[in-house]
């Protein structure tokens, strides 16, 4: 099973591509869609849709999963990652795909077994999993990383439910 994980944000929104076979999981792709600061809010949305549309399209996912927002003290802050999670949502359903949704701590107790897993933590979990020599850069990437491999293990776990 292949799944798209994305880690949405208007500035910097994280994917990581992650198969699972019999032989394990591994990472096919990670990085991020960065939009510039001093580009129109439409301008940036529209870029994230676009490019999450073309990475379904090249890399054929069986699912996607997108992390939950994260709510904040700075509204401003929780407001554009809301609108970029949106877009995000859209480009996905667009693009034919399931779509799952976790929280962050849904993650983190899915690769670490500690919903209050740290960063490094997190990190380092994500790269041990996937058989990675370093942890994956930037953070966003990594963040897209583990909430695909959030929704194989909650995918197995589904499985192995169904079947008892």
């Amino acid at each position: 099973m292949r799944v798209l994980g994305v880690d949405p944000g208007t500035a910097t929104t994280g994917y990581g591509l992650v198969e699972e076979d019999a032989e394990g999981l591994r990472a096919l792709a990670f990085g991020v869609i960065s939009t510039p600061p001093e580009q129109a809010l439409p301008c940036r949305l529209q870029t994230i849709y676009r490019e999450l549309l073309a990475l379904a399209r090249q890399w054929q996912p069986h699912a996607a999963a997108v992390e939950e927002l994260f709510f904040s003290s700075n509204a401003r802050t929780a407001m554009s990652v809301g609108q970029a999670r949106g877009v995000a949502l859209l480009a996905l359903a667009d693009a034919g795909l399931e779509v799952a949704e976790y929280s962050p701590l849904a993650v983190k107790q899915a690769l670490t077994g500690y919903g209050k897993a740290d960063k490094r933590q997190m990190q380092e979990m994500t790269r041990l999993l996937l058989g990675l020599a370093e942890i994956p850069r930037p953070d966003d990437a990594a963040d897209a990383l583990a909430v695909a491999v959030c929704h194989l293990h909650s995918a197995r776990l589904r499985m192995l439910e169904e079947q008892s």
